[in-house]
């Protein structure tokens, strides 16, 4: 993947197009092919569907829109199009359904791929705004890694031995640079009208100005949290919203998703094998009701949406909005953890090369972050191509997250990428970090 402004030549898009559904095809015959027929047929939570339906489901997108939008192609198998429709079926009724069993889900992906990859092999890249620049085969190949993402979230709550290993991070040196660092008050761009796979929510950019404010300069750790848990946080209401406070006591909530205590430490479940959690990684697999609790705990808050952009994509020194906190340079694996090339956060204060120009470190990758706000449609917003990507969701029944995680690809990560999910969830790969007001004036 390549900046922005070089993405002119249909020979350059094309090999980013084929590289993108490539990688996104590799990723998800691993998380498919690493356990045997039975677990792929299992529903292992009703938070999630049968992996076997993600697998059928992913093909049928891109035989929806490669082949019959983009090519005008007539339907293979129009009869299974209602089964993958993910608003026509709940997750928790998915495994009652006539699903392909995984052989013949398997070949019908493999058999659209084919299809879609002849269609690339002359596609012109003009025409209309879903063929334009490529798009189509982005937002194909995007939304075949957010279900890679959604397969590993699977992996991680089902029960039984690992099925998946990956190398640790490396090693960091404690971190010993400031708590905080200041975002001088002002205006900045916030989204984005040139990326040209962007999401319809991520569109178009427009002017925000933020009040100055502190931001945490890594995620906050686990060993941070645990402080929190050891001071009660979690039987002291004074914390909590009303609802945050219901929803912990009727679930007997005590500690993040997958924790337990045992011998006087805390241990942890990572897709099979059970750890002492470690001291200095971000905390993982909170929701948002715990992350608020802990900033109101600490004296602080979680910060909005435009606050965690301005943090990771404005450069006062140019006074520009970059593409990533480091700059407009795609990921490389010296500036973020992403891709599933680990599977664990890295040691908060990790990769310094990504950190943005006031030094915020780790807005990209490792977990999650959950933001105070809701999801709401950008000035201008207009849906594209469909409504159901992201207008159905418009409203405050649902919390932003930004800046990906470890089990994000670099195709479905950028510094204006908007995930979002009910402040309930705990299941994602969420994490934060927490900010507080500066004085009026600050520079």
């Amino acid at each position: 993947m390549t900046a922005p402004d070089s993405l002119t030549d249909p020979e350059s898009l094309r090999t980013r197009a084929l590289d993108a559904l490539t990688t996104a095809r590799e990723r998800t015959a691993l998380l498919t092919s690493c356990v045997e027929d039975p677990e792929l047929t299992a529903q292992h939570s009703p938070l999630m569907s049968p992996l076997v339906w993600d697998l059928a489901h992913i093909g049928n997108q891109e035989e929806l829109w490669l082949l019959r939008e983009v090519a005008g192609r007539e339907a293979m198998r129009p009869e299974i199009d209602g089964l993958y429709d993910a608003f026509e079926h709940p997750r928790a009724e998915r495994p009652s359904l006539p699903l392909l069993p995984p052989a013949e889900a398997r070949q019908y992906a493999a058999e659209v791929r084919g299809r879609a990859l002849d269609i690339l092999e002359s596609a012109a890249f003009q025409g209309t705004r879903l063929t334009e620049a490529g798009f189509a085969f982005g937002m194909i190949a995007q939304h075949e890694q957010q279900h890679d993402e959604t397969m590993l979230i699977t992996h991680q709550l089902r029960k039984g031995p690992a099925a998946l290993t990956a190398p640790d991070p490396a090693p960091a040196p404690l971190f010993t640079g400031p708590a905080e660092v200041l975002v001088p008050e002002g205006p900045f761009v916030m989204g984005t009208s040139t990326e040209p796979w962007a999401l319809d929510n991520e569109r178009p950019a427009h002017r925000r100005t933020v009040p100055a404010f502190f931001i945490d300069t890594t995620p906050v750790t686990n060993a941070a949290y645990q402080a929190f848990i050891e001071d009660g946080g979690y039987g002291d209401r004074r914390w909590w919203t009303p609802e945050g406070w219901d929803h912990i006591r009727a679930h007997d909530i005590e500690a993040p998703l997958f924790w337990r205590r045992e011998g006087g430490q805390w241990l942890r479940r990572r897709f099979g094998v059970t750890e002492v959690v470690p001291p200095d990684e971000p905390v993982l697999h909170v929701c948002w009701y715990e992350a608020d609790a802990y900033a109101r705990w600490a004296g602080r808050r979680l910060p909005s949406e435009a606050e965690w952009e301005k943090a990771a994509r404005h450069d006062p020194a140019a006074d520009r909005s970059t593409r990533y906190p480091w700059g407009d340079a795609d990921p490389t694996p010296e500036h973020a953890n992403l891709g599933q090339r680990h599977l664990r956060p890295a040691p908060a204060g990790s990769y310094p090369a990504g950190e943005s120009p006031l030094g915020v470190r780790q807005l990209i990758g490792d977990v999650w972050e959950w933001t105070s706000s809701d999801l709401l449609p950008y000035p201008g917003f207009v849906a594209f191509p469909y409504r159901e990507y992201s207008q159905v969701f418009f409203g405050p029944e649902y919390k932003v997250l930004r800046g990906g995680s470890f089990a994000v690809d670099p195709v479905a990560c950028r510094g204006t990428f908007r995930n979002w999910d009910y402040p309930i969830r705990r299941q994602i790969f969420s994490g934060f970090r927490t900010a507080r007001d500066a004085a009026p004036g600050s520079s």
